[in-house]
């Protein structure tokens, strides 16, 4: 399971281990406030805070390259981006901060501890079907023959899943059009998901992007055989077919490099 669907909100399987295991957190420290030490509560809701503020400028700092040329990007979140590292040491501040007996220190610690353990069983429960392989049916392409993904093997390929009604995948595509005409090492795939090619068409007129290889998937097997519920999904395939990693929701930069360098690097 790559993703979860929950209402109308798509979570991408680690995202939502993640938010479980802040929940379990959170709860088991009021809990162990009431019965141990108030200071619990406190740490517990610095911890959060300091954790997370950490783990982002962690990770801006390791990419302060990018950032730099886009500033606003820093508060853009839901593209992911923490530093696990980082976000630990922001946590430790937060006790050394709050914690001021043994007491409260066993109750934060043991919330905490069953704060990572909801998260890694959560993560190994809905952890991404890697390594699975392409999908071998053949695709109608906008402006080609027909082409199955698994047609790209031979050479790494990034495939992004696609709809020109949905706001996240407009935000995204032009970082990949720009990504996938900078890097010819890699095949790009732009799979669009249930759409007429008059509408395809409109959309890239309207926002004058060329995507090169646009394959119309319209009753949506692809996103079914990857086990995704919902949309944008940027899957990064090692040269022999199989899935490496892939991503849910909007892709950020950094993602979309990390993933790239990753399959570009595989034999």
């Amino acid at each position: 399971m790559n993703a979860v669907s929950i209402g109308p909100l798509v979570f991408a399987s680690d995202r939502l281990a993640a938010i479980l295991g802040i929940f379990a957190f959170m709860i088991a420290a009021a809990i162990l406030a009431g019965r141990m030490d108030r200071a619990i509560s406190a740490f517990a809701s610095w911890a959060l805070v300091a954790g997370l503020v950490a783990a982002r400028l962690g990770h801006v700092a390791l990419h302060w390259r990018s950032f730099a040329e886009e500033p606003w990007r820093v508060f853009a979140i839901w593209q992911g981006g923490f530093e696990p590292l980082a976000g630990l040491a922001g946590v430790l501040l937060a006790g050394a901060l709050t914690i001021r007996s043994s007491l409260a220190g066993i109750g934060a610690a043991a919330a905490l501890g069953l704060g990572l353990f909801v998260w890694a069983g959560a993560g190994a429960l809905t952890q991404a079907t890697l390594g699975q392989p392409a999908p071998a049916v053949a695709l109608e392409q906008l402006d080609g023959p027909p082409m199955a993904i698994s047609d790209a093997a031979g050479k790494p390929a990034v495939v992004n899943l696609w709809a020109s009604w949905c706001p996240p995948c407009r935000r995204e595509m032009p970082l990949l059009a720009e990504t996938a005409a900078r890097r010819a090492d890699v095949t790009f795939l732009f799979v669009n998901q249930g759409e007429e090619a008059a509408t395809i068409r409109r959309y890239l007129a309207r926002d004058r992007l060329s995507l090169g290889k646009i394959l119309r998937d319209r009753s949506m097997q692809t996103a079914r055989h990857y086990g995704v519920p919902g949309l944008p999904v940027t899957l990064f395939l090692r040269p022999d077919g199989t899935l490496a990693s892939l991503h849910v929701g909007e892709i950020s930069r950094e993602a979309l490099e990390a993933g790239i360098d990753r399959i570009a690097g595989a034999r």
